[in-house]
């Protein structure tokens, strides 16, 4: 088994579908990983990412942070136009509808993912743009 720690953007992404998670489920710190399946807004394309996620009232959280990028990540850009989407944890892929937290909704949801990921915090302070909670629910 090769270690999920080494790896990253698309090699994490194909070797975590090869071996439906075996590699690549489990990463840094203590995180677990999902891949998300959007369709690209211009191309129509499948697009595919490995996320850090937590599970909240039976729906999944993932954070759009792009590392504190003052742009979002081209995944959410994608799933803003269009939320119907798919998720694979480990080797259950399911369809999904990908909203964004309510503001009453992401403080406690906010904090679940930075106990995980602390660099969340860090990545608020580095932009303006006010970084999504990303809430996928079983379709």
């Amino acid at each position: 088994m090769s270690s999920a720690i080494d790896l990253h953007g698309q090699p994490h992404v194909d070797r975590y579908l090869e071996t439906d998670g075996e590699d690549g489920y489990h990463w840094r710190n203590g995180t677990t990983i999902l891949i998300l399946f959007t369709k690209g807004r211009k191309s129509g394309q499948e697009r595919r990412h490995a996320l850090i996620f937590r599970e909240h009232e039976g729906a999944y959280l993932v954070v759009a942070s792009k590392g504190g990028t003052d742009a979002p990540p081209a995944w959410f850009v994608n799933l803003q136009a269009d939320p119907n989407v798919e998720v694979q944890i480990k080797g259950e892929r399911f369809k999904a509808f990908a909203r964004v937290a309510t503001p009453d909704e992401k403080p406690a949801m906010w904090a679940k993912m930075a106990e995980v990921w602390p660099d969340y915090d860090e990545y608020q302070k580095k932009t303006s743009r006010e970084i999504p909670v990303v809430v996928l629910e079983r379709a």
